[in-house]
């Protein structure tokens, strides 16, 4: 089953302010994943999350890296760009030092100033220090199974997976 890919969209910072959502269910192909946002992150990245939801930013969103005991990342971005080099890179440095900020189950983004796509990332393990690299704005608090269930899909030599395998949808919810 193909996804359809997620196209480049914009979003002003200046959007309309919205009350911010506790907890966002990730439907996927294997599952659904619930997420809680954390209100200690990034405002404007919480928001840009939040606006991206509302209009179905990652529905049919294909999760592109799927890399055992690292990280799973979805998103609209080059595949040949810094964010591939230091993912591939870290993961094939070995590098395992434990930080406690990047836990296993932590839900991300890039640090990035492209305004143009947004970059999801689920940690599948404790891995390095990646504060240079990604802004953590939420966690994964039920679904762990799924992820585990994701993260041992077949992939190529780069990680890409096999099989399709992606986002359904996003939804938002206050309480669980």
């Amino acid at each position: 089953m193909d996804l359809p890919r997620a196209e480049n969209v914009e979003i002003s910072e200046d959007s309309t302010k919205i009350s911010t959502p506790r907890y966002a269910i990730m439907d996927t192909l294997r599952g659904s994943i619930t997420i809680e946002i954390s209100k200690d992150a990034s405002a404007g990245v919480v928001d840009r999350f939040i606006n991206l939801c509302k209009i179905d930013y990652f529905k049919g969103m294909p999760f592109r890296h799927v890399i055992k005991n690292f990280l799973i990342q979805g998103g609209d971005f080059d595949l040949n760009g810094a964010a591939q080099e230091w993912i591939l890179k870290a993961k094939a440095s070995g590098e395992n030092s434990l930080s406690p900020k990047h836990e296993a189950f932590m839900i991300g983004t890039t640090r990035s100033p492209n305004n143009k796509g947004f970059d999801l990332f689920i940690t599948t393990a404790p891995i390095p220090d990646l504060s240079d690299k990604i802004i953590l704005f939420g966690r994964v608090i039920k679904g762990e199974d799924i992820v585990q269930e994701i993260e041992e899909i077949d992939t190529d030599e780069h990680y890409q997976p096999k099989t399709p395998i992606g986002i359904i949808n996003i939804m938002l919810i206050q309480e669980l």
